[in-house]
């Protein structure tokens, strides 16, 4: 008997290799899905949900964090996934940062973007903030829910094959050898997330390729509503996209002085909400070449310290803890044709939500031919 074969397969089903299939299945392509995992249990389930456009580099990530928000926002409610929420404020808990968010909003990048002082800042933020900025470009959406509704979705709709709980033990052009048993497919697409050495492993360490665990909590509805995202000081010297702003540098100094231990954790605060009134709250940034799995308390303790510096929340009470990883290296994203009619594609910057279908749409818009690899950017990382 004839074996099928598929226009498209693709190695990976987290949000890298899900937005590969979505954008080949709406150029009518016939996909396969491969994923060694029985469902989704990594970095896409274990994020915030939160895609981000403000703070977002300037230039080709801030561009593809709209275009994927664009895509969220087509996608969200034909697959049935709530968006829990819209928008981002930004609270500046001093001066210096509110001077910061200024700047940003005054320029090219800021559009739509509000500067509220004094009773202008909703509750539940609080009323000590030197002031805050309003964006209205974020979405909100479950990832633990979320990613499992768009792979169900783009089997039910698009007619994209998901084989789960099944392993590529080796990959040639136009052919996947599995624990499955062998699939064609005349392109390939591999998207390996935090798995640094079953494939390509050697093209991986040559982009430096390394991991980021992050410490997320779960706090207890705390009685209010969120208008939408909080961020805080922190995160203006985390996301790249306030990096122009000449008040920067006062920040940070102030911010080494006053919160060095934040800054030693790579902590930046990020608060989003779920439909049971409970907020995930994070996050700390630890770099290595394997995944640490243990969560230290006073890590915990920082992150809950700035969440009630910003939000009316003077006790947050955690009902869960886990820790998220995402791949990290010195460029957001890339893609690499590894062989003829096979590619490598990484986010290594932790924007997965925030960029991944537009990433996509690029991959595929490219020929996968042997050339010079190809560089998605070199803007450095960022999170969202």
């Amino acid at each position: 008997m004839m074996r099928e074969r598929y226009d498209l397969a693709v190695v990976g089903a987290g949000i890298v290799g899900l937005a590969h299939a979505l954008a080949a299945a709406r150029l009518g392509r016939r996909v396969v899905v491969v994923e060694r995992d029985a469902r989704a249990v990594g970095a896409s389930i274990r994020n915030f949900g939160f895609v981000t456009v403000t703070g977002q580099q300037a230039g080709i990530t801030w561009d593809r964090a709209r275009r994927a928000r664009e895509v969220w926002a087509e996608v969200a409610p034909q697959a049935g996934i709530p968006v829990l929420h819209r928008g981002l404020l930004v609270a500046a808990r001093r001066p210096e940062a509110a001077a910061v968010l200024e700047e940003f909003a005054s320029g090219p990048m800021g559009e739509g973007c509000r500067m509220l002082r004094g009773a202008e800042i909703p509750e539940p933020f609080r009323r000590d903030l030197a002031a805050a900025m309003h964006s209205p470009h974020e979405l909100r959406v479950e990832p633990r829910t979320a990613i499992p509704a768009l792979a169900a979705w783009l089997a039910a709709e698009h007619g994209v094959r998901f084989m789960w709980g099944t392993a590529v033990r080796g990959v040639e052009p136009g052919a996947l050898d599995t624990t499955a048993g062998r699939i064609d497919a005349d392109r390939i697409v591999v998207c390996p997330g935090t798995d640094l050495v079953s494939l390509f492993g050697e093209v991986i360490a040559r982009r430096n390729t390394s991991l980021c665990k992050l410490h997320m909590l779960r706090v207890a509805a705390p009685g209010f509503t969120l208008s939408a995202a909080a961020m805080s000081d922190l995160g203006l010297l985390r996301y790249l996209g306030y990096a122009g702003c000449p008040s920067l540098p006062a920040l940070r100094a102030r911010l080494e002085a006053e919160q060095a231990g934040e800054l030693a954790n790579g902590i930046h605060l990020i608060a989003v909400q779920s439909a049971d009134g409970s907020l995930v709250v994070g996050d700390s940034h630890h770099y290595g070449a394997a995944h640490d799995p243990f969560q230290p308390e006073e890590v915990d303790a920082l992150i809950l310290r700035e969440l009630s510096a910003v939000l009316d929340l003077p006790m947050p009470q955690v009902t869960e803890r886990w820790i998220g990883v995402y791949p990290s290296g010195p460029e957001t994203a890339f893609f690499e044709t590894v062989m003829p009619g096979v590619q490598l594609v990484m986010v290594t910057s932790g924007t997965g939500m925030s960029t991944a279908f537009a990433i996509a749409e690029e991959v595929l818009a490219a020929p996968a031919v042997l050339a010079v690899p190809e560089t998605l950017d070199m803007e450095g990382a960022t999170h969202a």
